[in-house]
């Protein structure tokens, strides 16, 4: 049996539910989508054997293998995608991520309340086989297709995860809410034969401090993440078990941009935005090969160059010393100090953030911040309903490896834009890349993250780093930029 750490306590495990990557984890470990990921997270086949472009990239015909099987025994077909596709872009259904679906036909329509789902452009035409017609090219959307937002929907539609039919590699044997989730193997998945572990457990741990102790306790074979300043000392005293990789991820805060002090503020926005110490930030407080951001799309993107204002090539006493300027045009000082509010998920690594933050902000320009850490389920609501946010701790890694996985998460009123921002020249820039393709697409990216940076709804922070500890008698765990280790390629001692 394996065991993993899973980071925070699943948001849901329904496929148009789930939000968090712990929750996106374990539906990547029971279900499968048209496309899946390799031991090396590249994107691979899954229920589709093979697939074609046709029309220019407009027309993408699916076969689906003959073998694919929910863990009742019946076979999987075309008409669980378009049940579930069209369920997905319902705007009754809520799902959250139903935005990956946009490129295809009258799904922005659907989503709007402007067409029905039977208008969406996905048809079974032949039991295992898929036709998916899009508004116009998207190169990405393969990966897209490995996404849980995508997945199958058996006919029952179960919203019970321990009881619903799935497809995936493993099934859930055992649900003990906030301590462990145990799956084992799905007899009816198409690799069965392949499987090296007779059992998966998956522990919600939300302190890396204790993620830490499980693991050097032996109670864990793999963690989500490490400690915040702990990297040095695990590098000296566990080196063959640390793994530490590049990772398509960024770390920004958010500003609520819907509500005072920071709507029509950008003075005051840019102002906190610049009296923060990016590289004190990543040195000491995350202290794991971070690198400090100035953007919200990661570098390492094919044709795409990391943004980069002009404030990145000031020293901090530069940058400090505009920022109180700014601070001032924007009706603050220390006469009239900002009392504000930093919210957070529960994590000792984001407490150790938002306590440098806090503090930066303090120094250099007399801010009060109020510190709230809430519980990833509270959180997540409160940041999505903005009620009550002011500034909050936000960040994305990436649905496939694609600017626009971060871009779109800004469009105006896209259902994960917790910002709130609203800017008709960024939802022009992007609807223009949607008609290009090579350098041309990626300028007008480009100049899409300009226009949200100089707008600055977010400060970004840092670039992530993936960081595990992964026990040496663990076989098969590859590190890769997308940081997805499917447990269906792991085994232990060789086995």
């Amino acid at each position: 049996m394996l065991r993993r750490g899973l980071g925070p306590e699943p948001d849901s495990l329904h496929i148009h539910r789930a939000q968090g990557l712990s929750a996106i984890q374990l539906l990547r470990e029971i279900r499968e989508g048209l496309v899946s990921f390799d031991a090396h997270g590249e994107p691979a086949p899954g229920v589709a054997e093979s697939w074609e472009v046709l029309e220019v990239g407009r027309l993408y015909r699916f076969r689906l293998r003959p073998d694919a099987r929910w863990s009742t025994g019946e076979p999987v077909l075309g008409d669980d995608f378009v049940r579930a596709w069209r369920a997905a872009v319902d705007p009754a259904s809520v799902a959250t991520t139903a935005g990956l679906l946009a490129p295809i036909a009258q799904a922005t329509a659907i989503m709007a309340g402007h067409a029905t789902p039977d208008a969406l452009g996905v048809t079974a035409p032949e039991p295992r086989v898929l036709e998916v017609r899009l508004e116009r090219p998207a190169p990405w959307f393969p990966e897209v297709l490995a996404h849980p937002v995508t997945y199958p929907l058996h006919p029952a539609r179960s919203d019970d995860p321990r009881h619903a039919a799935v497809n995936g590699a493993f099934v859930i044997e055992e649900m003990l809410p906030h301590a462990m989730i145990r799956l084992v193997p799905n007899a009816a998945f198409h690799a069965a034969v392949s499987l090296r572990l007779e059992a998966v457990e998956y522990l919600p741990i939300e302190d890396p401090a204790a993620e830490l102790s499980r693991f050097r306790a032996g109670e864990l074979d793999i963690t989500e993440t490490i400690p915040a300043g702990r990297y040095q000392w695990l590098r000296e005293n566990l080196p063959a078990e640390l793994r530490v990789h590049p990772y398509l991820g960024s770390f920004w805060l958010g500003f609520n941009l819907g509500r005072t002090p920071f709507a029509a503020n950008r003075a005051l926005r840019e102002a906190l935005a610049l009296a923060v110490d990016r590289e004190t930030l990543v040195r000491v407080v995350t202290g794991a090969g971070e690198l400090p951001a100035w953007g919200v799309v990661p570098p390492g993107l094919d044709e795409y160059a990391a943004f980069s204002p002009a404030a990145a090539a000031l020293t901090q006493q530069e940058r400090e010393d505009r920022a109180r300027a700014l601070y001032a045009q924007a009706g603050y000082g220390p006469a009239r100090p900002l009392s504000v509010q930093l919210r957070f998920n529960t994590s000792s690594q984001h407490r150790r953030m938002a306590v440098a933050v806090a503090a930066m902000w303090k120094q250099v320009l007399g801010v009060r911040t109020e510190l709230i850490n809430e519980e990833w389920k509270v959180f997540v609501n409160n940041r999505r309903m903005g009620t009550q946010t002011q500034v909050f701790r936000g960040g994305w890694i990436a649905d496939y490896a694609d600017p626009t996985s971060f871009l779109d998460l800004f469009r105006s009123g896209d259902e994960l834009n917790n910002t709130f921002y609203r800017n008709a020249e960024f939802d022009r820039l992007l609807q223009a890349a949607g008609t290009l393709a090579g350098g041309r697409r990626s300028a007008a990216l480009q100049a899409a993250e300009q226009s949200l940076m100089r707008d600055m709804p977010v400060i970004p922070l840092y670039y992530y780093v993936s960081r595990h500890l992964v026990k040496t008698g663990v076989t098969g765990f590859h590190d890769n930029v997308r940081d997805i280790h499917l447990s269906r390629y792991l085994g232990l001692g060789g086995g």
